[in-house]
């Protein structure tokens, strides 16, 4: 495949954040409720040299902005899964944060039913309640000041620029969007789906994601789950990407100890 001018892949789903000719692997990710592609740009000097970097652009943001947000997780997942087929070259990881976590779950159940199935070596998700855990806190109907305020608590990257009017008027519809779309989805993830390692990481201050929530996702697979937590809250992963990086590529190596908590 070969890579366009701007950094996206020929399919408009991907953006390609790290180059890498002749890759052992991809590592996918999926950004938050709100987030965006480039939301994943500082781990392209953290991933090893032979792993290419890859995120999913959603529609309604960043060079995609003028398309409407997707509506469903039906709306948004199954592109991302048929995309996927153009990746079906390498072994694929995925990493969702957040909603992404939820998005790249759904993905990963479409590729399990097709041939892509075997490609796909690990899920890891980050950020959000297993099955049985999630729980709609109401912000798609949240008055503005609200809603910055719960984006602000949780310290994201897009907390600095909701503090000009200008922006947030791009920012709130689309981060209302996507919480209507997971209010919609609400807690359907089905037990026993996958064939694939998951991996489920979280912030030890996160309100919204205890070690409970989190373990839940062992129901979603068959094969084997660990979990481990990181200092801080939501948004942990800005603060502490190396190590988290560093702990997924030593579970991918079969040779690394597999615990199940840290």
């Amino acid at each position: 495949m070969h890579t366009a001018a701007n950094g996206t892949w020929p399919s408009p789903w991907f953006r390609q954040l790290r180059n890498c000719p002749a890759p052992r692997l991809r590592l996918l990710c999926f950004p938050h409720a709100g987030g965006a592609a480039n939301f994943f740009r500082p781990w392209s000097g953290l991933v090893p040299d032979d792993v290419e970097l890859l995120a999913v652009r959603y529609p309604g943001r960043e060079d995609r902005f003028a398309e409407p947000p997707a509506r469903s997780m039906e709306e948004l997942a199954e592109p991302i899964a048929q995309a996927c087929a153009g990746l079906a070259d390498r072994p694929l990881v995925f990493f969702g944060h957040s909603m992404g976590a939820s998005v790249a779950f759904e993905v990963a159940a479409r590729l399990a039913a097709g041939p892509l199935a075997p490609g796909l070596a690990a899920l890891c998700v980050s950020g959000r309640p297993g099955p049985g855990k999630t729980r709609s806190r109401g912000l798609a109907d949240a008055t503005d000041e609200e809603l910055v305020a719960d984006l602000v608590s949780m310290s994201g990257t897009n907390a600095e620029a909701l503090a000009s009017p200008e922006l947030r008027e791009l920012f709130l519809p689309m981060i209302r969007a996507d919480y209507r779309l997971l209010d919609r989805y609400g807690d359907h993830l089905a037990p026993g789906r996958l064939d694939v390692p998951v991996v489920a990481y979280y912030g030890d201050q996160d309100e919204h994601v205890d070690e409970d929530a989190v373990n839940a996702w062992s129901a979603v697979t068959r094969s084997g789950f660990a979990a481990r937590s990181f200092p801080g809250g939501h948004f942990y992963l800005e603060q502490h990407a190396a190590p988290l990086l560093a702990d997924l590529f030593a579970r991918l190596d079969t040779s690394a100890p597999q615990a199940t908590s840290a």
